[in-house]
């Protein structure tokens, strides 16, 4: 049987275990020794105080041991609130570690700056210490003759830190690069010499200050490759022919439309004279009867008129035998 002074004794060992096992996991022991033993001065109450303001020691005694073995001149508050503004605190330490390293003037305030505006603050001062090449697509430009040249460039970079809050991105590059390739080959009269000096284009580009505003500094513009594409003027020239007789067959359609329509009027007007010769011809027998009947001419009057009109009527049919027989003769 235990006796109750045992037992209370147990009752408190466990308490004091599980008091120890809180404060542990509350506060980071471990850390704070390893920050002691690189030499870095952080109390408990700091510690402590991280818990409270919910910020992850680990995440900020690291990158604070890695900066004091640097050489770095940066406080726990710096790193605590770079870490509260919602960036990486360990990448912009190393960032500050590389630029001290190339001896590149990066402020610690300047690189939590660039992290927190979402670019990669250990990539541009790698990127300054080792210049990045760009590609671009194949870009087309014609040249004055008509033709089209396509030309593909390599650009080598390298990041500017001073500009990199605010600055234009490699988009933007490549596409000032692209129109002044396409310039550069439409100022050129024959696609030859694009062909034959093509660092005249990067000369050309590389004068007009591209990296202006932008987060980068251009170093050369390299031509990767160049080529022949269609022949746009001649292309151009088919297309104009085209429609140009496309035009000219619209508007004969619509003189020949013209056309037929006069002519469907001019044989309904010969229809309608028509008429009223045979309707008039119609009358003729009548105002010839009715004539007789008052007197105004008589039945001798009539037979002459008849005679005349006979007479008539075989002198056109002589006329007519007499010009065909002609014709006749003179087509043998």
């Amino acid at each position: 049987m235990f006796t109750a002074g045992f037992i209370s004794l147990i009752i408190i060992v466990i308490l004091v275990i599980v008091a120890l096992m809180i404060l542990f996991s509350f506060v980071p022991i471990g850390l704070w020794i390893s920050a002691l033993a690189a030499g870095v001065k952080v109390s408990i109450g700091t510690l402590v105080g991280m818990r409270l303001r919910r910020v992850s020691p680990r995440k900020v005694i690291g990158p604070l041991i890695k900066a004091h073995k640097a050489g770095l001149q940066i406080t726990t508050n710096q790193l605590e609130s770079h870490y509260l503004a919602g960036g990486n605190v360990d990448r912009v330490v190393d960032a500050n570690i590389a630029a001290q390293r190339a001896d590149i003037n990066l402020p610690f305030e300047r690189g939590a700056a660039i992290d927190l505006a979402g670019r990669d603050v250990l990539e541009a001062v790698q990127m300054s210490v080792n210049p990045k090449v760009i590609e671009t697509p194949f870009i087309a430009g014609v040249a004055m003759n008509g033709i089209e040249v396509k030309a593909k460039a390599r650009i080598t970079v390298r990041a500017n830190i001073s500009r990199l809050v605010g600055g234009a991105g490699e988009d933007t590059i490549i596409a000032r690069v692209g129109e002044g390739i396409v310039s550069t080959i439409g100022s050129s009269e024959h696609h030859s010499q694009v062909l034959e000096n093509p660092d005249n284009i990067s000369k050309t580009v590389l004068s007009k200050g591209l990296d202006s505003g932008t987060a980068f500094e251009i170093l050369s513009i390299d031509i990767a490759d160049v080529d022949i594409g269609k022949n746009i003027g001649a292309d151009l020239q088919t297309e104009q022919a085209i429609a140009d007789k496309n035009i000219a067959q619209a508007k004969a359609e619509e003189r020949r439309a013209m056309a037929v329509a006069q002519e469907q009027e001019m044989k309904a007007r010969v229809q309608e004279m028509h008429a009223k010769v045979v309707e008039a011809e119609a009358e003729v027998p009548l105002a010839m009867a009715e004539a007789l009947r008052s007197g105004n001419i008589s039945v001798k009057e009539y037979y002459n008129l008849k005679n005349i009109e006979a007479d008539t009527g075989m002198r056109e049919a002589i006329n007519k035998h007499s010009q065909e027989q002609s014709n006749t003769s003179s087509d043998q």
